[in-house]
């Protein structure tokens, strides 16, 4: 069974950045895809950020392309998730989640895909 834990969320001002942290109880890393999810009060879950299993590519929503990038520490078995430029929009309970080896690339932003999730780590920014 893998274990999820995030941190690394608080409050900041809009143009700031945070960095979130999720250490997996095994190493999955190699094996599985790795993704971090948001969810604002009474939205749906939007995946943000997403590697690949096997050659680790990095996959991301048009709203955080060019600002969050998502890696990991394999030694170490923690997924980082860097988010600079933070805007008011991206305030959001943020979830590290684990999904299976093999994924259609038209799923791996969606909630559904994936079948482990930590509990979550809140991110609020400030206009």
């Amino acid at each position: 069974h893998v274990q999820l834990v995030e941190s690394g969320g608080g409050s900041v001002q809009a143009g700031g950045s945070l960095r979130l942290s999720c250490v997996v109880s095994r190493d999955t890393h190699s094996t599985n895809h790795m993704a971090w999810f948001r969810q604002a009060p009474d939205k749906e879950r939007e995946g943000v950020a997403v590697l690949g299993s096997g050659g680790r590519t990095p996959y991301y929503a048009d709203s955080v392309q060019g600002r969050f990038t998502i890696s990991e520490d394999s030694a170490k078995n923690v997924l980082y998730l860097q988010m600079n430029d933070l805007k008011p929009e991206d305030t959001a309970m943020y979830y590290c989640a684990a999904g299976p080896r093999l994924m259609a690339r038209r799923t791996i932003l969606e909630a559904g895909a994936y079948t482990h999730w930590g509990q979550g780590t809140q991110v609020t920014v400030s206009s």
